[in-house]
């Protein structure tokens, strides 16, 4: 135990030398991530464009999504569907989304790869994935989300559908991982990175962009948390600083409780599920925005509330599930919790070794869908 928790002193600390992991670092992590990475070997690019769906508004390269909590209405079949909160439809199209969970994935465990072994090998078949989203004309991604999370009969997309693109992450962070590599071509680097930062607009001037960033739960965390690292790739020193201060002026003090917890979450019907999903996205901006002059782990609000608060009240929950004071969420209940980031992000911050005991006994490769949906950060190694 006590070596998994230098292991991360000692990612955190390669992170910001820019240098290779220590060997022991490189011994253990070794064989799980070159099995990830041996999986993402054989995977083909596969982007929006191999499929559609007719209910679909949009181009073939329009990313599109179908809301998750809404159902046909048994009284009116074929009129505007009805919501059932927390109740995910299984009928509802999610192929894309699936799709770029598997792209986060590829690339993920690819850059992964790379960091231990530093064979170009990994770099050059992820490229081909980042080419196919990006550059090929034939297959890539608009950079918008017009169309996400749709409701049939209500609506075309939302603006709570960019919670959908939180699994391009560490399709970004990747690319900073692995973009110094002799393989990596600068002109593709370049134009993924004008990709994203047209996404990056996209998000920040949109009306649908807008509503989102101004929501009053995890979707807004969501939005900083993918402003920050599309940011942070694109050289955005503007939008980081806004994110930075969204964090410390709204997101804090509008949605954590004096006690630690997140009262928005805590009135669904899956308060469990969406306290674990809010917190990993609020540890993971810290992880993001953290500088020596603005340190976002250390900062408090004039009352009290801080991250450190709202790790300390969630983790004796996650440490023994039974002491949860609400009700069982309504799906998925039996599915958390799993490997959170806040843990491993939150055990170097603030050197809790009791954090990272519970981080390395839970499930580091979940496979349910729902949860992968809800865990965007699967690869911390090239994240410290």
């Amino acid at each position: 135990m006590r070596f998994l928790f230098l292991l991360l002193i000692g990612l955190m600390v390669v992170g910001r030398a820019h240098s290779q992991p220590p060997k022991t670092v490189v011994s253990t992590l070794k064989p799980t991530i070159l099995a990830e990475a041996h999986w993402a070997m054989q995977q083909q690019p596969v982007t929006v464009t191999a499929q559609t769906s007719p209910r679909s508004t949009g181009s073939k390269h329009d990313f599109f999504s179908e809301g998750d909590y809404w159902w046909p209405d048994s009284t009116n079949p074929q009129g505007p569907y009805i919501q059932r909160d927390g109740m995910t439809n299984p009928d509802n199209f999610v192929a894309h989304r699936q799709a770029m969970i598997r792209f986060s994935r590829v690339v993920g465990a690819l850059a992964s790869a790379y960091v231990v072994t530093r064979d170009e090998t990994y770099v050059r078949h992820a490229l081909r994935h980042l080419n196919a989203w990006f550059i090929d004309t034939t297959t890539r991604m608009n950079p918008s989300l017009l169309y996400a999370q749709a409701i049939k009969g209500r609506a075309t997309g939302r603006g709570i559908g960019i919670i959908d693109t939180i699994h391009l992450m560490e399709v970004a962070q990747g690319l900073m991982v692995m973009e110094k590599a002799k393989s990596c071509d600068p002109r593709a680097v370049a134009a993924i990175r004008r990709w994203f930062a047209n996404y990056l607009t996209w998000l920040t001037t949109h009306p649908y962009g807008r509503d989102e960033m101004n929501a009053k739960n995890n979707h807004a965390t969501c939005w900083v948390m993918q402003a920050a690292s599309f940011a942070r790739l694109t050289r955005n020193d503007s939008v980081l600083a806004f994110c930075r201060n969204r964090y410390k002026t709204v997101l804090l003090p509008e949605q954590m409780a004096a006690d630690g917890s997140f009262p928005l979450e805590l009135r669904r019907t899956k308060p469990y599920g969406y306290s674990l999903f809010n917190l990993d996205a609020m540890t993971t901006i810290c992880q993001i925005l953290a500088t020596p002059a603005d340190n976002l782990w250390t900062y408090q609000t004039p009352d009290g509330r801080s991250i450190e608060k709202g790790i300390r009240y969630l983790y004796p929950f996650v440490a023994d599930k039974s002491r949860w004071p609400l009700k069982p969420d309504v799906m998925y209940w039996n599915d958390w919790p799993v490997a959170h980031p806040f843990l491993a992000f939150g055990a170097v911050a603030f050197k809790e070794k009791n954090w990272l005991t519970a981080w390395q006994k839970l499930d580091h490769k979940p496979q349910v869908e729902e949860v992968l949906r809800n865990l965007p950060i699967r690869n911390p190694i090239i994240w410290f």
